[in-house]
């Protein structure tokens, strides 16, 4: 079966959707004979948006024509099938869900396919909450909606090698039933205090550390999670994303970024099963910030590495991209490919 990675943070604006967007397309272009899918598990569907060709190329509009098909072809259509027959897992056709970014993007390597991503899971989270905490006997509602990804994922068999699954920044039950689909989890962070407490709230949410209180055990994820044997996923990558150009040993920011080390590194040292790795060194990694880069990058749809520099218009604006800026930007990324 493929090895999943879910990016995901309690906390939005933390660049997750901006760090698998580069992470899987560096991955896919460095590894051309293994077939990667992304699935887009947020309502947002930035990371489909940025896939289909971004702002520039009309990402949204190739989404939205995906979306208004009659049969929905994103996650929210395959979500859309299980809601008649939550608790069985009906005849699954993967490839009506299944997207070619590179028919649409040249710039995305075509050993890539997508899941796109669908606002309408906001409007089906209220349903797919009541269907799971349903009491039933003989059955465990809770477990079978959880699986609703998991079950597409094993329809599609070995088809791919590695997964990538963008997760929205809430804990609602689509973003459940994608962490409960994933092996590994990278989970950037931002070099402030309001991520150090990220990184502590997610620990709470997702393995159930420092509830506020032994009441919430019962109900814990990861409590129902194990009830049913199944793994928790291994935080496998904290990402220390958008740190400026110029951070030193004297920046404001370096306190901070200890703080989240020493205690990335007490977690480990407790909870040694929660973690891929052995060694806070093998964990962090150091995002730069990305800048005008970025910027034109993500309204492109085009990953670093096929980005060019120089002066160019970007939604009729001359912006220009400095080639030390984008150098730093392709070695910070190469930096989290790396560790999968």
């Amino acid at each position: 079966m493929p090895l999943t990675y879910a990016f995901w943070n309690n906390k939005g604006g933390t660049g997750k959707t901006s760090l698998c967007f580069q992470a899987l397309t560096f991955y896919a272009d460095q590894h051309p004979g293994k077939r990667i899918l992304a699935i887009d598990v947020c309502p947002q569907a930035n990371l489909s948006e940025l896939l289909f060709g971004g702002l520039t190329g009309k990402g949204s509009d190739i989404l939205l024509a995906r979306q208004n098909e009659p049969t929905r072809r994103t996650i929210g259509g395959y979500f859309e099938l299980r809601l008649p027959n939550p608790y069985t897992a009906p005849s699954i056709d993967p490839q009506a869900y299944i997207a070619h970014p590179a028919d649409y993007n040249t710039t995305i390597p075509d050993n890539v396919d997508v899941i796109a991503g669908d606002p309408i899971l906001e409007l089906q989270s209220n349903a797919v909450s009541t269907l799971a905490n349903n009491q039933i006997p003989s059955t465990s509602p809770w477990i079978r909606v959880i699986d609703w990804l998991r079950d597409l994922i094993d329809a599609i068999g070995d088809e791919y090698d590695t997964i990538f699954v963008d997760a929205n920044p809430s804990f609602s039950m689509y973003t459940q039933i994608a962490l409960a689909s994933a092996d590994r989890l990278v989970l950037p962070v931002m070099a402030d205090d309001s991520s150090r407490r990220a990184i502590q709230n997610a620990f709470s949410l997702v393995y159930g550390l420092k509830l506020p209180s032994a009441i919430y055990t019962q109900y814990a994820f990861a409590t129902k999670l194990q009830a049913e044997g199944r793994q928790l996923p291994q935080v496998h990558v904290i990402a220390k994303n958008r740190l400026t150009q110029y951070v030193v040993a004297a920046s404001a920011y370096t306190a901070v970024l200890r703080s989240i080390d020493a205690d990335v590194r007490t977690l480990i040292a407790q909870h040694p099963e929660m973690f891929s790795a052995a060694k806070t060194d093998d964990v962090m990694v150091e995002i730069r910030d990305f800048q005008t880069a970025g910027v034109v990058s993500f309204a492109r749809g085009c990953p670093f590495y096929a980005q060019k520099p120089g002066r160019m218009e970007v939604m009729g604006k001359r912006v220009r991209v400095k080639a030390e800026y984008l150098e730093n930007c392709v070695a910070s990324v190469q930096q989290l490919v790396d560790e999968l």
